[in-house]
């Protein structure tokens, strides 16, 4: 069972994650506002790394593979945002990934899903379909293009889960794996998405990178803790809560309007996506 401590954390923990997302698609340059994000975070998981140990060494092969990916993970991510509103990207790119990595883990891991997750998977595919087909988008040809650019996405996060699952266990201090994460992958990312233009940022835009980076390093740091207090299965369910704060967010900040379609399809994905996470 949650305390009612963890269970409001891990709330929090999402929410922080939803509002990164959101902050990138409010922005004029989401390129930009996530280069802000990914230096943020690198900034202040640095400040940590002194006080912890170095991850083994069969851990970094594992390590630079989930670098790789991260670079395509947050160019897709501007990329989705530059094209559809957060109440269609935001739930096909967090709710399919779950999906997609049991699936994998099956084969890799030998981790078989049980009949609940089967009902996950199935929740998941139809909530993609009300959202890929609601009318609000199918008009609309950038739209379609955001949900071929978010289920895109959706597999590099399946990818880099499965890299880091693999990665954490191999490292020893799971901890240190992914502040040095945050750190590394930062090198190569921000000049991607930058297109190799750096120009250093003034006092808004550092103040916004150290929150984009504060929130995606908070909602990890949360989550983390809370695994260490409560069932890893039941924390990992209540972060897909995360989908749904990222339409309250949008509608709140954005002035975003998903429909009843739109509502209906990210509740079913993070419903699935939660049974996933619990079988």
């Amino acid at each position: 069972m949650l305390s009612g401590t963890v269970f409001v954390l891990v709330l929090a923990g999402a929410a922080l994650h939803a509002a990164w997302n959101v902050a990138v698609r409010g922005a004029r340059d989401r390129r930009r506002e996530a280069a802000l994000v990914v230096a943020g975070g690198a900034a202040l998981a640095a400040l940590a790394l002194p006080f912890l140990p170095l991850p083994r060494a069969a851990a970094w092969p594992w390590l630079l593979g989930s670098v790789a990916l991260h670079v395509v993970y947050f160019a897709l991510v501007a990329e989705a945002y530059a094209r559809g509103a957060v109440a269609l990207a935001y739930p096909l790119m967090r709710g399919a990934a779950p999906a997609l990595a049991a699936l994998v883990a099956w084969p890799m891991f030998g981790e078989a899903l049980p009949a609940a997750g089967w009902l996950g998977v199935a929740a998941v595919c139809a909530g993609v379909l009300l959202l890929a087909r609601n009318r609000r988008h199918a008009a609309d040809a950038e739209a379609r293009a955001a949900v071929g650019v978010a289920l895109a996405n959706a597999g590099v996060i399946a990818a880099y889960t499965l890299v880091d699952a693999a990665g954490a266990r191999a490292s020893g201090h799971a901890v240190a794996y992914t502040l040095w994460l945050f750190v590394l992958m930062a090198v190569p990312t921000v000049p991607v998405l930058l297109r190799f233009r750096i120009a250093v940022p003034g006092g808004a835009e550092a103040a916004r990178a150290l929150g984009g980076g504060g929130a995606s390093l908070g909602a990890y740091a949360l989550a983390l803790w809370a695994m260490a207090q409560a069932p890893v299965a039941a924390v990992a369910a209540l972060r897909e809560t995360s989908t749904l704060f990222g339409l309250v967010l949008a509608r709140l900040a954005l002035g975003e309007r998903p429909g009843a379609a739109g509502w209906a399809g990210a509740a079913a994905i993070a419903a699935g996506a939660a049974l996933i996470r619990l079988a």
